[in-house]
């Protein structure tokens, strides 16, 4: 039967399969987007208080650091956790807990305390429990929806995790300018509510019995339950190939940490221009996302992580080339070059649509190829990655912004991380043919 134009569109758009047939996934995924713009609103209206207060840039840096030290540190040994747990009870004692810190956090600022040390302390323990909660619900979706329908559904938490890196920012900043503080964190209140709702209503997901994952697979949270998922992931190509290259992409080519002075010395425009790439990057992100649908139908996912990851590093690098022609045209004072902000925008929304993508098989991959019994620990390795490798390419590109200028130094960590994919490809061939019907660790 020919199709009709309106069959055709809905090939194309998102795949809402799994939020029609599975009433507890689309209940947690309704849960976790409202959840997702409050978190990170709060986020960066946690960044403008410390700024309120400190009047410093490099306080606003140690906000980042403070996150990430109990999130690497507990990501593995939450994974483990979950592996013995039934992980809705996981899920759900840690979003109470998650719950209380962000009751604490506008607490603290109705009542003006006016202390940076307990903002740090919050993230710090705010942090520790997200690195929990966050392999606990990651491994609950492949519980819940089918195998087939698993890049539909990741596609889907993409698109809630982007919304609420789009919005969520935005509202921080009217929000504050217009009420203050205290009301912006009120708001994250009232939505994580939404997060609670969703995970309270799903059912009791205790950990399946271990099959074939080698002895101390661990039903006992510990330092020999971690272990054992990290000897699972030395011994499997395929799960570890989608950590390794999501690591050239985030530390080689992440170039958020050149968007300030890009738009302060070389494009024009200061923090608007600043707010308008990373905007961009996210906007990318959100097409992919609504245009996901033909991703279900892909058999190759190793192919397309590969192709994705070097396409993003190839945009970062346009981008990189975009910004070193307007220093050759308008010098470093941004004047006469204003225009070249559409192609940095378009390169740099380019790289966020491959991300998005890359991410739905990346994630896909790891929730497929892994056993159950691993799936918490696999996915603590997930959140340290996300988390880690972001962070140390802010580290790469202020560094090398300093040295090369930001140009040369987003060409340059674009077309090293093409390389670099492009190296493990080789190195790893067997990732190339992973097959999504008949999916090897």
């Amino acid at each position: 039967m020919p199709e009709t134009p309106e069959r055709t569109r809905t090939r194309w758009l998102a795949d809402l399969t799994p939020l029609r047939e599975n009433p507890a996934y689309r209940r947690l995924w309704i849960g976790v987007s409202l959840g997702n713009v409050g978190q990170q609103l709060a986020v960066v209206t946690l960044s403008l208080q410390v700024y309120a207060l400190t009047r410093s840039s490099a306080a606003v840096g140690l906000v980042g650091l403070v996150g990430l030290v109990p999130l690497a540190g507990l990501g593995l040994y939450g994974g483990s956790v979950v592996d013995t747990r039934d992980r809705r009870r996981v899920a759900l004692v840690t979003a109470l807990a998650l719950y209380v810190v962000s009751v604490t956090t506008a607490v603290q600022a109705w009542a003006h305390v006016g202390s940076v040390t307990l903002l740090y302390a919050l993230v710090a323990v705010q942090s520790a429990l997200y690195a929990v909660n966050s392999p606990a619900r990651s491994s609950i979706i492949p519980m819940l929806v089918r195998r087939d329908l698993l890049p539909a559904a990741n596609a889907l938490s993409s698109l809630s995790m982007t919304l609420g890196f789009t919005v969520g920012p935005m509202l921080a900043g009217l929000l504050v300018g217009w009420f203050g503080f205290g009301a912006a964190y009120s708001v994250d209140v009232v939505t994580y509510l939404a997060s609670l709702w969703g995970v309270w209503g799903l059912p009791p997901l205790p950990p399946l019995p271990p099959e074939g994952v080698g002895e101390g697979s661990g039903r006992r949270a510990g330092v020999r339950s971690v272990l054992a998922g990290l000897s699972f992931l030395a011994t499997r190509p395929n799960v570890r190939m989608t950590f390794l290259v999501d690591l050239c992409a985030m530390v080689l080519a992440q170039p958020r940490a050149l968007f300030p002075a890009i738009g302060a010395v070389v494009l024009g425009g200061g923090p608007r221009t600043a707010g308008l790439l990373i905007a961009s990057v996210a906007l990318g992100s959100v097409v992919a996302g609504l245009f996901s649908g033909p991703l279900g139908r892909v058999r190759r996912q190793g192919v397309a992580v590969l192709a994705c990851v070097v396409g993003w590093g190839l945009s970062v690098a346009a981008f990189g080339l975009v910004v070193v022609l307007a220093l050759g045209l308008g010098g470093t004072d941004g004047t006469g070059v204003g225009w070249l902000l559409v192609p940095a925008a378009v390169c740099l929304a380019l790289a966020g649509a491959a991300d998005a993508v890359s991410a739905v098989f990346r994630a896909t991959i790891l929730q497929a190829a892994t056993p159950d019994a691993l799936r918490g620990r696999l996915q603590g390795v997930f959140v340290v990655v996300v988390a880690g490798g972001p962070r140390l390419g802010d580290l790469v590109a202020g560094s090398g912004g300093d040295v090369l200028g930001e140009g040369w130094t987003a060409l340059a960590g674009g077309l090293a991380c093409a390389l670099a994919v492009l190296a493990l490809a080789r190195c790893q061939p067997r990732f190339a043919r992973y097959d999504a019907l008949d999916p090897q660790p």
